[in-house]
């Protein structure tokens, strides 16, 4: 079999072809169309873009503005006059309350607790009985001392009687050896006699005197058995009750009671360093509580160590209160006011006008318009406030609110200098409301 190729397909003739032959002003048209829209494209791009330049150009312009009139204008800052002062420094330390005399009772007796008459906050004074120890064997030893001291002073009476005659014996037994009626070791023996029987009645006495020395010392200690009060005070605690065993050791004791006497207070301060030449024994305090507003203690300052700690550099101190009324108890947190005469005139300075930065401390003051800066020897800090000694001089006019970043020759002006000034630019536009004022 023989292949045929396949014819191929007619084609159908477009639309195109279809129409009429091609206009050649309709080709111009189309042509012209396309150029304007290009150019309408081009236009709008080149707006668009100018348009930008433009408002990056202003934006600029306005920065260079703003940065130029940020580095030209003039800071308005506060001044204050200032003038050396020599009155005397206001200081404030805290303090706490100390009982003006405190002790702890021990037993001095050996035995029990038989009466207890007073409890913890018992208001006592000197001499009163606070406790009775029944020590029965400390009675027993009394009584045997007195009873021998007896039999002593009668030795004593015994031991005279027998020097009187010793003493007479002695006198018959001379004149009979001198008569040569006795021997010689007989009146030897008579003298020598004699010489001990006074050397007997002097060891008597003294036997009397040691034991009598004895007596007295157990008196004293049955006396112990009463505990009393050393002076008027209040009790602060109490170890004992009723029945209690004490013991009398030197070492190891029994405590008793703890008695605080505290119609007057000694208030403890620590007074620094910066203060110590200023202040002396005798000047007056004030005292304060946080917990009592309005209530003022007064009292002095009564004594000081006279020497400061050399972990703090302080100093202690202390301010006598009356606390007759008992306002006021030992350990209490109190603010103790002094008025501290000064060794030299400063000038105070307020916290806010300190500038602190590598040079040190300095402060700015007005030189008519000019920003001077002047380093600062500070002699105490007050917190609000600082104590200048030298770099200011009187009639300065301090800076209160010196800008940031000021430095010296740095042009300022006061808050009236100011006003001043925008009125003088305001009128100088001839603006109505400033006809009439005298230029």
């Amino acid at each position: 079999m023989s292949h045929i190729p396949p014819h191929p397909p007619e084609t159908l003739p477009t639309e195109a072809e279809q129409q009429s032959p091609a206009d050649p002003n309709q080709d111009r048209r189309r042509r012209g169309t396309a150029r304007w829209l290009g150019l309408t494209a081009v236009v709008a791009l080149t707006a668009m873009v100018g348009a930008g330049a433009w408002g990056h150009a202003e934006r600029q312009a306005e920065t260079i503005a703003t940065l130029t009139a940020e580095r030209d204008a003039v800071p308005v800052v506060r001044t204050e006059v200032v003038n050396p002062q020599d009155t005397p420094r206001q200081i404030e330390l805290t303090g706490s309350t100390q009982a003006f005399d405190t002790a702890t009772l021990y037993a001095r007796a050996t035995g029990y607790i038989s009466k207890r008459n007073v409890d913890i906050g018992s208001r006592v004074h000197e001499g009163d009985v606070l406790a009775v120890i029944a020590a029965p064997d400390l009675d027993q030893q009394l009584a045997q001392a007195r009873a021998q001291l007896v039999q002593l002073q009668a030795a004593v009476v015994q031991s005279q009687a027998n020097m009187e005659l010793a003493k007479v014996t002695d006198r018959r037994q001379a004149q009979l050896t001198t008569l040569g009626w006795t021997s010689q070791q007989g009146g030897d023996q008579a003298r020598l006699s004699y010489a001990g029987s006074i050397a007997a009645v002097g060891v008597a006495r003294a036997n009397v005197q040691a034991q009598q020395a004895q007596v007295d010392q157990l008196e004293q200690l049955t006396g112990f058995e009463r505990v009393v009060a050393p002076f008027d005070g209040v009790i602060t605690s109490r170890q004992i009750d009723v029945g209690s065993l004490v013991a009398a050791n030197a070492n190891s004791g029994t405590p008793l009671f703890s008695i605080a006497h505290t119609n007057v207070l000694r208030v403890q301060i620590y007074v620094p360093q910066e203060d110590y030449f200023g202040l002396k024994d005798g000047q007056q305090a004030e005292v304060t509580v946080p917990e009592l507003p309005g209530r003022v203690f007064h009292g002095r300052l009564a004594r000081n160590a006279s020497a400061l700690q050399d972990a703090t550099r302080t100093m202690l101190a202390e301010v006598d209160v009356d606390n007759q009324d008992g306002a006021l108890a030992p350990g209490i947190y109190t603010i103790v006011r002094l008025a501290e005469p000064r060794l030299y005139p400063v000038i105070s300075v307020p916290s806010q006008a300190i500038i602190f930065d590598k040079d040190g401390l300095q402060a700015a003051v007005d030189d008519n318009g000019v920003a001077r800066l002047r380093h600062l020897d500070v002699a105490a800090d007050n917190g609000g406030t600082v104590d200048v000694r030298s770099g200011l001089q009187a009639g300065d006019r301090l800076i209160l609110n010196p800008p940031i970043g000021v430095t010296d020759g740095m042009r300022v002006t006061t808050p009236s200098s100011f006003n001043i000034s925008q009125e003088v630019a305001h009128c100088g536009r001839l603006s109505p409301s400033c006809r009439g004022r005298p230029g």
